[in-house]
């Protein structure tokens, strides 16, 4: 039974990529990849790489749709056509899944416990995780303890993203301009008129105001219980910014930039590398190595491991949020541009990027003054 429902998984995920692949419209072409990403969730869940299947779920299906979403505001709605075929590059693709496909005769079976990747590393975590770290949850022993130096190193690599995004696109002057902004003027993740109108149906909002504090609720859940059982700060990070990324699409971003100014995210955003390197440095300062979380309690490392653990999965938690919160208000918040506009006719007006020409509204004709007594 599950080969069966890994074989349809799988079936799924080559149709939806194919789906994908000749999609033309970008907004259809977004929630297809945001499925192929929650049937991958689905194909971990089988496999029972649990954590894998939450991250996948809450990154891939969740909020990396609703920034490319907020990318499509900006942009038009569908693909250009090329005029012709690029045929060096068809080669160079074709070719090099080629190769992949090649390289993939070389794997052992699926489930093999005798393959290379299970010996013998994966077997001292599995016969020593309990008695040196104490943690039910073997992942989060893993992560955040024997490879916590390669988790500080992803944590560096969404810091960096953040702070790119920021001095990429003008994050601060973007939400402050929107967050002064008359209601008609303010930029939005979707079309204007569409987006006003979702915001504006009384059963969004309440909704919204309904489900917000669960999901703070749950994602703090998450974070505590991230020893005990799937979760951790990366998962909790990302729901936890999905409630305010909710908060933005219904209550729209000037509410949100009044809510966590942007300011104040660019100062929160290096706190969880701030705080994981400490504990780095304090285990150190204690007599260990670096990370080595079991210094904080010489006489029961266990009990080191636990706060050691609570304290790097909180500051991801909080980095990997503010990270998330910052991109969307970015992208949000970031007026959009029209078209070049150096040859208009007289009367035309330059359209907006991603607007019909029908969809622009009429500017009212000119009306000529009446003659004031004396004038010419």
């Amino acid at each position: 039974m599950e080969t069966a429902i890994t074989m349809v998984l799988f079936g799924l995920l080559f149709t939806t990529a194919l789906l994908v692949g000749r999609q033309r419209n970008l907004f259809a072409a977004t929630m297809l990849t945001g499925i192929f990403s929650l049937v991958s969730a689905g194909l971990f869940t089988v496999m029972e790489a649990v954590d894998v299947a939450f991250t996948e779920a809450a990154v891939g299906a969740g909020v990396s749709t609703v920034l490319m979403l907020a990318t499509l505001s900006l942009t038009e709605d569908t693909e250009r056509r090329e005029s012709k075929v690029s045929w060096p590059a068809l080669i160079v693709v074709l070719l090099t899944g080629g190769a992949l496909i090649y390289g993939t005769l070389d794997m052992p079976a699926f489930g093999d416990a005798n393959a290379a990747v299970h010996q013998p590393l994966s077997r001292y975590y599995i016969d020593r995780a309990w008695d040196e770290i104490g943690l039910p949850n073997m992942v989060t022993s893993i992560l955040a303890s024997y490879r916590g130096a390669d988790t500080f190193g992803e944590l560096g690599v969404v810091f960096v993203a953040g702070i790119s995004v920021i001095l990429l696109l003008g994050h601060t002057r973007a939400a402050a301009a929107v967050a002064h902004a008359e209601p008609d003027e303010r930029p939005s993740v979707l079309r204007a008129a569409r987006h006003a109108q979702v915001r504006e149906m009384p059963v969004v909002r309440t909704v919204a105001k309904v489900m917000l504090p669960y999901i703070v609720l749950f994602a703090f859940y998450v974070q505590a219980h991230g020893d005990f059982g799937p979760g951790g700060g990366f998962q909790a990070g990302v729901i936890l910014a999905t409630a305010f990324i909710l908060f933005g699409l219904v209550f729209g971003p000037k509410e949100l930039t009044r809510l966590v100014p942007p300011q104040r995210l660019e100062r929160i955003i290096p706190v969880g590398p701030m705080i994981y390197g400490g504990v780095g440095v304090v285990a150190m300062l204690m007599g260990g190595e670096f990370l080595a979380y079991g210094a904080f309690t010489p006489e029961h490392p266990s009990h080191g491991h636990h706060y050691g653990i609570f304290m790097v999965e909180l500051g991801v938690g909080i980095t990997v949020s503010a990270v998330m919160i910052t991109i969307y208000t970015t992208f949000a918040t970031r007026p959009r541009t029209t078209t070049p506009c150096a040859v208009l006719e007289p009367g035309e007006q330059p359209v907006p990027v991603g607007l019909a020409p029908e969809d622009v509204p009429e500017l009212p004709e000119e009306r000529a003054l009446p003659a004031q007594e004396g004038t010419p």
